[in-house]
């Protein structure tokens, strides 16, 4: 390769030299011919010179890039203007990597262009570390909009307690802006009877613990308390070091006054359900008619258990009662006598408050009896309880074993009759087995 301008050039030393670079090189004619590569080249190609030769090189390009690299070649061989632009090239082992491409024109002493010189960077690291760039700075922006326009209250804090960000949330919640905040100790919204709690925070912040859903009162601008629900998580550095501590935290006040809104109504239809009951049963306690004390006693037993699951109502603010405590309370008075004799399995079911009356009637009934004349009335006698809820049918089982030997009835007593004219009123059934060894009562409510 000779050039009347390039006189005295060693071109094997600088062939030599460029061949050691970390770039691929390239030399083209005027027309754009390659017809010159260096050693660099090759290797990551993995191709030789024949295959490249004159416009060959565009064999290793991206199918998606090379139309577009071609016709801006082209175009500034045209102009002879200097090129430049980046592309993926394909290596020997047929992966991409990207390159930062330039070419610069050679002119003779007249200003023509007589050769061009080529140089390809490998980039590909570059590239990656900007898509990284890029996709850590969506991830921040999308984090600072979801912090920007959340309701939540987002501060964070240094371990001195200064105040570091305060977002929209914060804003609105307290009344100072975040001008007005920041660089201010977070003491500004804790009411000064409850410092000692922000110097626990920080001491367990300090010790990398995380406080979570921790409910307390702050302070707002106008002096207004409110109550919150803080979450407060340590912030270290990129060396790991802890530096502070973030907060969240949510404006429950409303939600703490309806609850106890609810939790005062709840008590007080307690109150009035039980006071209607008791004065029920005072009525028949005050009764003259011609009745005997047993059918009062009874009649009183009915009624209270209709106060006991009344209780229960209040526990679930009215929506009804579940199964469990009400066989539960039925059992109570004989607890001292019966021991582990009565046995109880089912699921969880909740009944709905008409259901959860009949259902505690019933479950009195069967208890009476037994405590008159069944298992309950001997020491060794046992009463399994058992049920389920599939169907949509409550279908509970009775059934009483080791008590005195056991005689059909004669004729229907009270108290079956009640447990009858309860399950049908709700569509149900009610039926008896008067076995020897004792009485299965088998009932089935609708859900």
């Amino acid at each position: 390769m000779s050039d009347n301008h390039l006189d005295g050039v060693d071109w094997a030393a600088l062939a030599a030299l460029v061949d050691a670079i970390p770039q691929l090189a390239w030399i083209a004619d005027a027309s754009g011919d390659i017809n010159w590569y260096n050693r660099r080249w090759y290797d990551y190609t993995g191709t030789d010179f024949e295959q490249m030769q004159g416009w060959g090189w565009q064999k290793v390009h991206h199918p998606e890039h090379v139309d577009r690299v071609v016709a801006k070649i082209k175009m500034s061989f045209e102009t002879g203007t200097p090129w430049e632009d980046t592309f993926p090239l394909r290596g020997k082992d047929g992966t991409y990597r990207w390159f930062l491409s330039r070419a610069l024109p050679f002119r003779d002493a007249a200003g023509q262009i007589i050769r061009w010189y080529g140089t390809n960077t490998d980039i590909t690291e570059r590239k990656e570390m900007e898509s990284a760039l890029r996709h850590s700075e969506e991830q921040l922006n999308l984090l600072a909009s979801i912090v920007h326009s959340t309701d939540d209250i987002i501060v964070s804090k240094n371990l001195d307690g200064i105040i570091s960000s305060w977002n929209k949330g914060a804003e609105r919640v307290f009344g100072y802006t975040a001008a007005e905040a920041i660089g201010q100790p977070i003491t500004m919204i804790i009411p000064e009877n409850r410092h000692a709690e922000e110097r626990e925070i920080l001491s367990k912040i300090r010790h990398g613990e995380r406080i979570e859903h921790f409910e307390t009162i702050r302070q707002r601008k106008d002096g207004t308390q409110i109550v919150v629900s803080l979450t407060v998580s340590p912030v270290k550095n990129s060396d790991g070091v802890i530096v502070g501590a973030s907060k969240i935290a949510r404006d429950i006040t409303d939600q703490k006054q309806i609850q106890e809104r609810i939790s005062v109504l709840a008590r007080e239809a307690e109150h009035r359900s039980k006071n209607l009951l008791a004065n029920v049963n005072a009525m028949v306690n005050l009764s003259r008619a011609d009745t005997v004390d047993e059918l009062k006693q009874s009649v009183q037993g009915r009624i209270q258990a209709l106060a006991n699951v009344h209780s229960l109502f209040a526990a679930t603010r009215w929506i009804g009662a579940e199964l469990t405590p009400i066989l539960k309370q039925e059992f109570a008075p004989y607890s001292a006598e019966v021991d582990n004799r009565v046995r109880m399995s089912g699921p969880q079911v909740l009944l709905e408050p008409d259901l959860a009356q009949a259902v505690a009637i019933v479950i009195h009934e069967l208890a009476t009896n037994a405590a008159k004349y069944g298992a309950l009335s001997t020491n060794h006698g046992c009463i399994d309880v058992t049920w389920s809820d599939a169907d949509r049918k409550l279908q509970l089982v009775w059934a009483e074993t080791n008590g005195p030997r056991v005689l059909p009835p004669s004729r229907a007593g009270f108290g079956s009759k009640i447990i009858q004219v309860m399950a049908a009123e709700r569509t149900g059934t009610a039926s008896f087995d008067w076995r020897p060894e004792g009485m299965v009562c088998r009932i089935i409510f609708p859900l």
